[in-house]
């Protein structure tokens, strides 16, 4: 499995500057004047499959977004999955593509990179279409099935580097249903192995970068309707903790968490409510009460998702909902020492 690797220095005196880089496919990364690498994370917003195709959450999260990402400068956007409901997409025509992206997150601040990763929805249908599109839109990068993003903070040497990873090839797929809440066994074990192998190679290479962020769609911990993912505890967590990794951000589930176990420096952070919200925490004795930050699943909301501020002091990070785009819980991710 081949990787991308993003490398972009956003200290350069100008207004905006394109590069592109065009390893397995070409994308672009917008850099702005700002003294923060400023950005916007959401998961679970890919609207439905039967017309209109979108949800209320996901029209009213792609309105505060627009009026976020302006007011921040927000320079790309990581979307974490579940990109397209229920089924993913057929082709890289697939009409899914406007009716529930180019057509509804229009604001002009939007129109930055967004990079992708694939849930359990997307690998009903051709997540192979989504990587495709990366050749049709200006704007959706999905270059490989998994890769890394790397980022100089503006103004500053600090870099933030982002490994983006699938969670489905890694674990196996799964549904929504009550019955089923852990993902079935993966399809090829020689992928899981290669992809693991990835995912550590990649880490070692970061030990000198102020910022890591690992992403992908299932989460490691939750306390909501499908819990922690089995898999990721036991295979991705030790890895998180053996190299000091920042954060780990995923969807999957429909709610916005926080939750920080005890003696380790990781954060997990669940953004899962952009297409709809839900308000279970069946798997509440599954995780420590103590480690719980932050749990919100209002359904008045109207969804949710997340903005981010990287200085070289600190990674500010803040829940938003979708009604008003109200800041509803905030926290600060530390320098790695």
């Amino acid at each position: 499995m081949g990787a991308i690797t993003v490398t972009a220095s956003l200290h350069i005196s100008c207004i905006f500057l394109v590069f592109a880089f065009l390893q397995q496919g070409s994308f672009a990364v917008y850099l702005g004047q700002n003294d923060s690498l400023n950005f916007m994370v959401l998961a679970d917003w890919g609207g439905q499959s039967t017309s209109p195709f979108v949800t209320p959450c996901e029209v009213n999260v792609a309105k505060q977004m627009g009026i976020l990402a302006s007011s921040y400068e927000s320079q790309f956007v990581l979307a974490l999955g579940d990109n397209f409901y229920y089924f993913g997409v057929s082709s890289v025509d697939d009409p899914r593509f406007n009716e529930t992206f180019e057509d509804v997150f229009t604001a002009d601040s939007l129109q930055v990179p967004w990079y992708l990763v694939a849930g359990n929805h997307d690998w009903h249908g051709s997540v192979q279409a989504q990587i495709d599109y990366s050749k049709v839109s200006k704007r959706w990068n999905f270059p490989s099935f998994y890769y890394t993003l790397r980022y100089q903070i503006p103004s500053s040497q600090e870099t933030v580097t982002f490994i983006m990873i699938d969670t489905v090839m890694l674990c196996g797929n799964t549904d929504d249903s009550d019955v089923l809440q852990q993902p079935t066994k993966p399809k090829d074990l020689l992928m899981v192995t290669e992809q693991f192998a990835w995912i550590e190679d990649q880490l070692k290479a970061t030990m000198n970068d102020t910022y890591v962020i690992v992403a992908g769609h299932y989460p490691v911990w939750s306390i909501a309707e499908h819990g922690p993912t089995d898999c990721l505890v036991n295979g991705l967590r030790p890895m998180l903790i053996k190299y000091n990794v920042s954060a780990y951000f995923s969807g999957h589930d429909h709610n916005l968490q926080h939750i920080k176990e005890d003696n380790s420096s990781v954060e997990y952070f669940v953004i899962g409510s952009a297409h709809v919200v839900d308000s279970s925490v069946a798997h509440k004795a599954d995780v420590p009460a103590p480690w719980v930050k932050f749990h919100y699943a209002d359904q008045a909301s109207l969804g949710g998702f997340s903005y981010m501020e990287a200085t070289p002091s600190g990674m500010d990070f803040t829940f938003a909902d979708g009604r008003a785009g109200k800041s509803l819980y905030h926290a600060t991710i530390k320098p790695r020492m």
